[in-house]
């Protein structure tokens, strides 16, 4: 069964935030990346050098099988409002879980990014329910 974890976003100070979560849980980072990090992309907007050093996506791990995520927001993307900025995060065992639990979780609601290859090597997609929950969908070819 796929496993999940919270996914917290932030306006810039995700870094500054995990530093502190990780002087509490302890740990290492297994990885922290930048916006500037990413491949150039068609449709990816040209970040500014403040935005491409925002952070892109970091994971935490704590305790057994549980990971804490985050990353900023920038300014494509926007500003973050509070109360809306975590997301719950599956990580899915297979491409085909991922797309039950996409279509499933989603029907009814608004697909912010439908499912798709990503150039971190995963199967991703994220939505909003039909009752306001931000979910992320992920499955980690490479870890098969």
């Amino acid at each position: 069964m796929a496993s999940i974890n919270p996914y917290l976003i932030f306006n810039g100070n995700c870094e500054k935030a995990f530093l502190f979560y990780q002087s509490i849980f302890g740990g290492e980072f297994p990885y922290i990346g930048k916006f500037k990090d990413m491949p150039p992309a068609e449709g990816n907007p040209v970040l500014s050098e403040a935005d491409g050093n925002k952070i892109m996506h970091v994971t935490l791990p704590i305790g057994d099988g549980f990971v804490l995520m985050g990353s900023d927001s920038n300014s494509a993307s926007g500003e973050v409002v509070f109360g809306q900025n975590v997301s719950l995060s599956i990580n899915a065992k297979s491409k085909e879980e991922a797309d039950k639990l996409f279509n499933g979780l989603s029907a009814g609601g608004t697909v912010t990014m439908p499912m798709n290859q990503t150039f971190w090597g995963a199967y991703f997609g994220m939505f909003v329910d039909k009752f306001g929950i931000n979910w992320m969908v992920n499955f980690d070819e490479n870890e098969k």
